[in-house]
Parts: structure tokens; sequence; C-alpha cells
């Protein structure tokens, strides 16, 4: 699926819950700017409140998928490998009876919810595409696409529009499929991360972008989310996840060195060979055959 987020929505303030909701503009809004020069923090975190934002960045000439760390006094980037997000039990909130999130789960339900208005007792998880490095050279826009989701229970991503709308689901663990977000350049997009059982979860998304001299950027990164009180955030930080860490295929996997689709080289070798040994056995047969007539003629 692919989908367009708009640079300004308005949103609810109280998510799941069966009274009215209020809506309002996210507070930070939009219009963040990011600087150039922000250090890469190296040091294992993990965060329990405040904003923090996934996003490409350019490391040393490479294209890497982070976390824009908003919560200490100076902002920071942060490698998903060494921060975990800490979801505590404040987070928990209850399905409603309304069939508009039956795709959750069952009324009455409780699940943990990191909204995507920002409640100061959680973190607060969104996306940019507001790097410098990256606003110059990308070529419209960036594809963020989960590949995998490792937990006890299932994780759901979505948007809710302020006009009360239904619920425009981003990111569903139930599906198999790999699952597109198309984010522009110079974005900046809060959402609702919906847990359905506490414990480790890691969710392996992709960050991959046309650039504007024809090449592709590509890098794969885990978020590390432990949800629930009685979870630990350093299993987080040392869990493994189950599946590979990126799902692309090779492109030598995909095509031929002409550019087209077929089967490996390794396979049309091994045909050839069997073809070039069933025509000298034919020939030996033959030849056989022949001489056989002579000796009996003779």
């Amino acid at each position: 699926m692919r989908r367009s987020l708009p640079s300004a929505l308005l949103v609810v303030a109280a998510l799941l819950a069966p009274a009215a909701a209020l809506v309002q503009p996210p507070s930070d809004g939009p219009d963040q700017t990011i600087a150039p020069d922000q250090r890469i923090a190296l040091d294992e975190a993990v965060l329990a409140r405040g904003h923090v934002d996934i996003g490409p960045r350019y490391v040393d000439g490479a294209w890497k998928l982070m976390v824009h760390d908003d919560t200490g006094e100076q902002s920071v980037w942060r490698n998903l490998d060494r921060t975990a997000f800490q979801v505590s039990d404040k987070a928990l909130l209850t399905v409603p009876d309304n069939p508009a999130y039956a795709f959750i789960g069952k009324p009455g339900a409780r699940v943990h919810v990191l909204p995507q208005v920002q409640n100061p007792e959680v973190t607060w998880v969104g996306w940019n595409t507001q790097d410098p490095e990256v606003m110059e050279v990308v070529d419209r826009g960036v594809t963020l696409t989960l590949t995998g989701v490792d937990g006890p229970g299932e994780l759901f991503v979505y948007l809710q529009a302020g006009n009360f709308g239904a619920a425009d689901v981003l990111w569903n663990s139930t599906k198999a499929e790999r699952q597109d977000i198309w984010v522009d350049t110079n974005t900046h997009t809060h959402a609702n991360w919906v847990f359905t059982t506490p414990g480790v979860y890691l969710v392996q998304v992709e960050a991959h972008a046309k650039l504007v001299d024809g090449k592709e950027a590509r890098n794969t990164a885990t978020l590390r989310f432990a949800v629930g009180d009685a979870t630990d955030a350093r299993s987080a930080l040392s869990a493994a996840p189950r599946t590979p860490a990126s799902a692309t295929p090779s492109a030598a996997s995909e095509k031929d060195s002409t550019g087209g689709s077929g089967p490996p080289w390794g396979v049309i070798a091994l045909i050839a060979a069997v073809a070039v040994l069933a025509v000298l056995v034919v020939v030996v047969v033959v030849r056989g055959r022949a001489a056989k007539r002579q000796g009996t003629s003779g």
C-alpha cells in the first residue's frame, strides 16, 4: 500500500476513548527544522517520555535510518540498535465498543497506545524526513516499509484525522506482506502506535528513496519497544529479531546481467552441461550401433 501523508493534520487527543475526542493540532507542528550539525549520541538509551522521530540521515556519506531524540536538553540523533522505547502502563487504554476500532481487538480489551497527539506521560513517536542532506539529495520523498514484527502480540500504526473519520491503518502486523508509507521530503508526522500485549517488540523498518542523481538509497533497522511496566527495556536492547534485518532481495537474484528477469546463471550453466552430455551419449550410442552392424555384415 502507498499513502501520501499530508504536511499538516488535525488529530484526535483522546484516541480509543469512548467519549468524544477533543480535536487539536500537534503541539510541535510540522514546521520543525533540524540543524545539519546535530551530533550523534553513541550511548545506549531508554526513551520513556518526550518527542522522538524515526527518520533517515546521512552519516559519513552513508544513508541510515535513525531516531531523532528531542527528549533531552539538546536534540541528538541515535542509532536504533542502541535505543529502546519504554511504553509504560500509563499508555494503557480500553478498546471502545465501536466498529471503527474492531481491527485492534475486542471491545473492553486493554492495549498500550503511544498516541498521535502528545501525552507527556509517554513517548511521542513520529517520523520525519527533515535531515538537511536528505532533503537535498532525495527526489520527492522516502518510503518507510514495515518488513517484520517480532512480539508477543500485534502492532497497529494508524492515523486518525480530525474529522472523526475512519482510522487510516498504515502498518498492521497481522498481514504478512511488506507495508509501505510514503513520506514527502521535509515532512514531520505523528501517528498512533498500538501494542495489544505487554512484552518486547522488535519492529523492522526499511527506509528507501530514489535520489536526484538517479541512484537509490536503502537501509533497514529495528525499532525496539519494551511494552508494559513489567518489561525490562534492557531485554529489548539485547533481543535479536527472529527474521532477517532486511527482506530486500539482492539485484543479482532478481535480474540477469542484461537487466531482464531470468533464472540464475548457475542454473543456466547446469542445464547447458546436461544438454551437452546428452548429445555425447547419443553420438556414442549411434556409433556403437553402426560399428556392430559393420561387424555383422563382415
